[in-house]
């Protein structure tokens, strides 16, 4: 991928949420998004993991500019888009869409599914024949029928309500998508019918993915690279085998402990769990932000905060353990 531009590139990036409680309060702020930087390259699915509350969404959405940033760069197809107007960004939103999490409040319950997929292209300009034909056509796409065009979100599953939203956002052609925990809401038996379904419009369409997820199988079989993220930090950042069969990081090989294995004749990965709790976002201290919780954590971890590092081609970790590597 090195010879290749990348189409999303992200530097430094925070976001920070500050409390809203007077003139004289001095709560310090919740540091959603502390300092991540990343690179997706045209073509492939960046998975993006780590507990609830550790920022991946946060940061997912500060990627799209659905949220103003506090700090740090967004490149997008070579373009600086981290302090752009809406007006400014309103010619790129085209070309980045988004699929949330929960289809049953994504979608506007009084319109159809045909004024739905229709919408954005609407908005962008697109002619009433121009949107008919596109509409059909990705509706077939996600595997729904012409029949379902004037029916409404309520009359359809939570799997195909999701088919739906990936219709729309794909409605407008766009180059790349983020996938915001877009399997979380729906049955196990429909999560993979979904997955299928991304992958193949990947492939048809020339899709570039930012894929968020609980589920750790989940996201090594669509992704190839990975990210692990925990409490607004990247910690360790991988292809996706790489992470699976040699993770570096101690929250990482924790993570991946806690996958259930159905076969009793294979040995689960031993990392002895994580002791503690998570903290509180607000909370501030000089060292690595997983010391507390680390059962390796030595003496300089608790006063300076480990830096990415490359252990391996494109393997990169955040840990004082790798320091001689």
């Amino acid at each position: 991928m090195q010879d290749v531009k990348p189409l999303v590139r992200v530097k430094g990036l925070r976001k920070y949420f500050h409390s809203q409680q007077g003139w004289f309060n001095k709560t310090p702020p919740v540091k959603a998004v502390d300092g991540v930087s990343f690179d997706i390259y045209p073509g492939e699915t960046y998975g993006l993991v780590g507990e609830s509350g550790c920022g991946k969404s946060t940061l997912g959405r500060s990627v799209l500019r659905l949220f103003d940033i506090t700090d740090g760069e967004i490149e997008f197809a070579g373009q600086d888009i981290a302090h752009m107007s809406d007006k400014q960004l309103k010619p790129l939103r085209r070309r980045m869409q988004a699929i949330f999490q929960d289809p049953y409040s994504s979608l506007n319950p009084g319109m159809t599914v045909a004024q739905l997929i229709a919408e954005p292209m609407k908005i962008h300009g697109y002619g009433k024949e121009q949107r008919a034909e596109r509409t059909l056509e990705l509706l077939e796409k996600v595997g729904l029928k012409r029949e379902h065009l004037n029916r409404f979100p309520h009359e359809f599953s939570g799997g195909q309500r999701q088919r739906i939203s990936i219709a729309r956002a794909l409605s407008v052609n766009p180059e790349f998508v983020l996938c915001d925990e877009p399997l979380s809401a729906l049955d196990v038996s429909v999560q993979a019918q979904v997955v299928n379904i991304l992958q193949d419009l990947q492939q048809a369409f020339g899709l570039t993915y930012l894929f968020i997820a609980h589920d750790l199988s989940m996201v090594r079989h669509i992704s190839d690279r990975i990210g692990v993220m925990y409490l607004g930090s990247l910690v360790e950042e991988a292809p996706a085998e790489t992470l699976y069969t040699a993770p570096a990081h101690p929250y990482t090989r924790a993570l991946l402990a806690s996958i259930p294995v159905a076969d009793p004749h294979v040995q689960m990965l031993d990392q002895g769990g994580i002791k503690g709790e998570l903290p509180g976002a607000m909370n501030d201290w000089p060292g690595c932000k997983f010391c507390n919780r680390c059962p390796r954590a030595m003496e300089k971890c608790h006063s300076q905060a480990p830096v990415m590092q490359e252990i391996s081609p494109g393997h990169r970790v955040a840990c004082w353990l790798f320091e001689a590597q």
